[in-house]
C-alpha cells in the first residue's frame, strides 16, 4: 500500500469531518424528518443553542471510531488483526454501563448485547452474529458508525477497507449492516484516489453480495435520484419504501445507510449541502452525518470543509473520547489524527512520525488549534484571538498565532487549552458520561517554544499559566514563568507544575501582560510536557473533580466514607485508575486494607481494563504478582500473611521490563518481563469480589 502525498492533510480533513458532522446531528438525533423541517428547517449550520445544548459533547460516533481502531496498535499495527482481538479492545477500554455504547439492555442494544457476550466470554465473530443476537439485533447501525477509521488506513485500498470494516463490525453486527459498513468503507478509502461519488458508490456495492438489501436499495435510490429533481420527494420514497416501519429495532442499516446514499446524490459535491442533507432528512442524525461529513472531507480536503459556512471556528478541533485510558479523553482532531496517520504508515512500512519531536500540541496541519480557545474570564475577555499561521515561504511548517490586542494593567490576553474535564461539564448531566484523567500531572515539565511580536512591535510579557480545581469545585489561577519577548526573538519557556494538594489541572496555556497598552501577535510553536509525575492523591480540600479524576470502573467508590477510597466489588474485577498511557518509569505506592475480598492491590502501567501490571494480596494468604494481557497472568506469587482491615503497605517499581514489588518495605517480587511488556500506562487501585480502602496513593520517579 502506498500512501497519497497528502496523505495527512486528508486524514485530518476526515476525522473533522466526523466530528462536525456529528456535532451537526448530534442536539436533534431520532427527530423525523416533519418534525425536523416544523421545528428546525433546512439544518445548514449548528442548531445547539437553538435547543440548549452545548456544541461540544461525548457522543459514541466519536468515541467508539477512535478507540476500537486503537485494537491496531495494541498488536502490533498488523494485516492479521482478527474480530477477536478487537473485541478484546473492546473489554479494554468500554467501562460497563458507563462509556461509548449506548446501554441501552440485552437484546434492544445492539452494541450493549455484543459486550455482554463478549464478557461472558463468546468472542468476536460470534459475540455480533445473527446466529446468537437474532436478525433484527445484528442488523442495526452501529457496523457502520464505527467505521471510518479503518478506512482511514486504508488510503486507496476499498478492498482493504471492506475487510477490516467486515472484521470490526462482526463484533457486534452481522447480516445487511456489515454490507452497509463495507460499502461506506470501501468508498471512503476509494475517496483518497477518486472524487466521483457515482464512481465511489460503484467500487462500494462491489464488495458487498448483489442480491443483499443494501445492493438492492442502493439501486434504488439512484434510480430515483436519476428521475427526481428534488431530494425532498426522493427521501419520501425512502421512507415508503425502506422505512423504519420495514424493519425492527431501535435505528436499523437499510434506512440510515438510505439516507447516506441520498444526501450524497444530491448534495453537489459541497460539504454544507450534502451535510445539510443528510441532517434535514432525519432519522440517526449524528451517526449519518458523522459517517457523510468524514468521507466528504476524504473526497474533497481541508478546501471542501472550508468553501462554506465556518464549520471549524467553534469546534476548535476539540473531541471528548471518555474510556479506561482516561488520559486521553480529553483530547483534539489533529491528535487523533496523528493517530490514525501512524497506523496508516505502519501498514505501509513506513516510520511513524511525530512532529516537532513528539510535541503535544504542534499545530502541523493547516487551521489546525488543537483545543486552543481565547480565554473568556473578566480579566482577559474579547483582548485575544488565535490563528494558525505558517513560519516558512513553503508552508511546511506552522504555529498558532495569538493575536492580542489592548492588554494592560488588569487587562491580560491568554490562550489555554483543557486538559481535564472543563467546568461547563463538571456536574452536567450528559447522555454519554464525559470520564476523564488529566493529561498533565505535578511534577510534570511543561515547556512551550515561542516567537515574539514581528515588524516595529513593541516587546512583550509572555508566561505560563495554569487552572486547577479547588475547593468547591472552582478553579484557581497559578501563574507560571514569564519573559520579555523582543520582537523576532525565539525563545523557550520551561515549568515544572507544583504540588496543588491532589487537585487535578483543568487547563494550560500562555497568557501576554503589559504595564501599558499593547497590541501584537506572539506565535506559539509548540506546547507540550514530559517527565514522571510525583504526586500525592489523597482527599484534597472540599470538592468533587478529584474524585472524577479517577476513571471509575467499580461498583462502589462513594464519598460517603471516611476513607477517600474505599472500593467494593460485586463481581468480577474493578479498578480506579489515574493517570496517563504516556507515563514509563515509575513507582507507585499504596497502603491498603482489604476486607473479606478475593484480592485486592496497586497497578501500574494501566493501560485500560485488560492491560497492566498489578501487586495483589490474594484470598487464601497469598500475595501476587500479576500481568493482565488478554488474560491475566501470573507473574510470581508466594505465601504472605495479612488481616482483613489491618493495613499492608504496597509498592510497585516499574524500570523497563523490570517490576519489583515490595509489602510492608519488604522486597516479595523482582522479575524481567520479556514478553511482550507493558511499557508505559497509569496507575490504579484494583478490587475483586469484595471491599478494600485506601487513604492515599502516591507516584513518583
Amino acid at each position: 500500500m502506498t500512501l497519497p502525498p497528502d496523505y495527512n492533510e486528508r486524514v485530518y480533513a476526515g476525522v473533522l469531518g466526523k466530528i462536525i458532522g456529528v456535532y451537526l446531528g448530534r442536539p436533534f438525533e431520532g427527530w423525523p424528518y416533519d418534525k425536523i423541517m416544523a421545528e428546525l428547517g433546512e439544518v445548514n449550520y449548528y442548531v445547539h443553542e437553538k435547543l440548549n445544548l452545548p456544541l461540544i459533547v461525548t457522543d459514541d460516533d466519536i468515541a467508539g471510531t477512535f478507540t476500537f481502531l486503537r485494537a491496531m496498535p495494541d498488536y502490533g499495527n498488523t494485516l492479521n488483526l482478527t474480530p477477536a482481538q478487537i473485541g478484546q479492545t473492546w473489554l479494554n477500554y468500554i467501562i460497563e454501563k458507563r462509556t461509548i455504547l449506548w446501554w441501552g439492555g440485552l437484546g434492544n442494544s445492539t452494541e450493549h448485547t455484543a459486550f455482554l457476550r463478549l464478557k461472558s466470554g463468546i468472542p468476536a465473530p460470534q459475540s455480533g452474529s445473527i446466529a446468537l443476537n437474532s436478525k433484527v439485533v445484528a442488523e442495526q447501525i452501529g457496523a457502520q458508525i464505527f467505521i471510518d477509521g479503518w478506512a482511514m488506513i486504508a488510503p486507496g485500498d476499498p478492498a482493504l477497507a471492506a475487510d477490516l470494516a467486515r472484521r470490526a463490525g462482526s463484533v457486534s453486527h452481522d447480516g445487511e449492516a456489515i454490507y452497509g459498513a463495507q460499502v461506506l468503507a470501501a468508498m471512503e478509502a476509494q475517496a483518497f484516489i477518486e472524487r466521483d461519488i457515482h464512481k465511489l458508490i460503484d467500487v462500494g456495492v462491489s464488495f458487498i453480495p448483489k442480491d443483499s438489501i443494501i445492493a438492492h436499495m442502493i439501486g434504488d435510490v439512484r434510480e430515483w435520484h436519476a428521475k427526481d429533481s428534488d431530494w425532498h420527494k426522493t427521501r419520501q420514497r425512502i421512507q415508503d419504501n425502506y422505512g423504519y416501519d420495514r424493519y425492527g429495532g431501535n435505528c436499523h442499516m437499510v434506512p440510515n445507510h438510505a439516507l447516506i446514499i441520498l444526501s450524497l446524490l444530491y448534495g453537489d459535491d459541497d460539504f454544507q449541502k450534502t451535510l445539510m442533507i443528510v441532517n434535514t432528512a432525519g432519522w440517526d442524525t449524528d451517526c449519518n452525518s458523522g459517517n457523510v461529513g468524514c468521507l466528504m472531507g476524504l473526497k474533497n480536503g481541508l478546501k471542501g470543509i472550508d468553501t462554506g459556512p465556518d464549520f471549524r471556528g467553534p469546534v476548535a478541533d476539540q473531541m471528548y473520547m471518555p474510556t479506561a485510558d482516561g488520559g486521553r479523553s480529553i483530547s483534539d482532531a489533529l491528535t487523533e489524527t496523528y493517530q490514525v496517520i501512524n497506523v496508516g504508515r505502519a501498514l505501509a512500512g513506513l516510520p511513524a512520525v511525530a512532529p516537532k519531536n513528539g510535541a503535544r500540541y504542534h499545530f502541523s496541519l493547516p487551521g489546525s488549534v488543537q483545543g486552543f480557545v481565547a480565554d473568556n474570564s473578566i480579566e482577559s475577555k474579547g483582548t485575544l484571538a488565535v490563528e494558525n499561521v505558517t513560519l516558512d515561504a513553503a508552508g511546511t511548517r506552522r504555529a498558532l498565532a495569538l493575536h492580542y490586542k489592548n492588554v494592560a494593567i488588569g487587562r491580560v490576553a491568554r490562550a489555554g487549552v483543557k486538559t481535564f474535564i472543563p467546568l461547563e461539564y463538571a456536574h452536567a448531566v450528559l447522555h454519554y458520561e464525559l470520564m476523564a484523567s488529566p493529561s498533565i500531572y505535578p511534577g510534570q515539565k511543561l515547556q512551550a517554544r515561542l516567537i515574539g511580536p514581528a515588524g516595529g512591535a513593541e516587546a512583550a510579557q509572555v508566561g505560563l499559566y495554569l487552572r486547577h480545581y479547588a475547593a468547591n469545585d472552582r478553579l484557581l489561577l497559578v501563574n507560571g514563568p514569564s519573559l520579555l519577548l523582543k520582537p523576532g526573538e525565539t525563545s523557550e519557556l520551561t515549568w515544572k507544575i507544583p504540588q496543588l494538594d491532589g487537585q487535578p489541572v483543568a487547563e494550560v496555556g500562555v497568557q501576554v501582560s503589559s504595564q501599558s497598552r499593547l497590541s501584537g501577535t506572539v506565535l506559539l510553536d509548540y506546547l507540550t510536557w514530559n517527565g514522571t509525575p510525583d504526586v500525592r492523591f489523597g482527599r484534597p480540600e472540599g470538592g468533587a473533580m478529584w474524585r472524577k479524576a479517577w476513571v471509575n470502573a467499580v461498583d462502589g467508590y462513594d464519598e460517603r466514607w471516611p476513607e477517600p477510597y474505599r472500593l467494593s466489588q460485586d463481581h468480577g474485577i474493578g479498578m480506579i485508575i489515574q493517570g496517563t498511557r504516556e507515563w514509563q518509569d515509575y513507582t507507585v505506592q499504596a497502603t491498603v486494607e482489604p476486607h473479606l475480598v478475593k484480592s485486592t492491590g496497586i497497578a501500574a502501567r494501566v493501560q485500560g481494563l485488560e492491560r497492566y501490571y498489578a501487586l495483589l494480596l490474594c484470598a487464601g494468604q497469598r500475595i501476587r504478582l500479576v500481568k493482565a494481557l488478554d488474560g491475566q497472568h501470573t507473574l510470581a506469587e508466594k505465601d504472605y500473611n495479612f488481616e482483613w482491615d489491618q493495613p499492608v503497605q504496597l509498592q510497585i517499581k516499574a524500570q523497563g521490563e523490570r517490576i519489583q514489588a515490595w509489602a510492608n518495605q519488604q522486597l516479595v517480587f523482582d522479575i524481567q518481563d520479556c514478553d511482550r511488556p507493558l511499557a508505559s500506562g497509569a496507575v490504579a487501585l484494583v478490587i475483586e469480589e469484595g471491599r478494600m480502602a485506601c487513604n492515599e496513593v502516591v507516584v513518583h520517579g
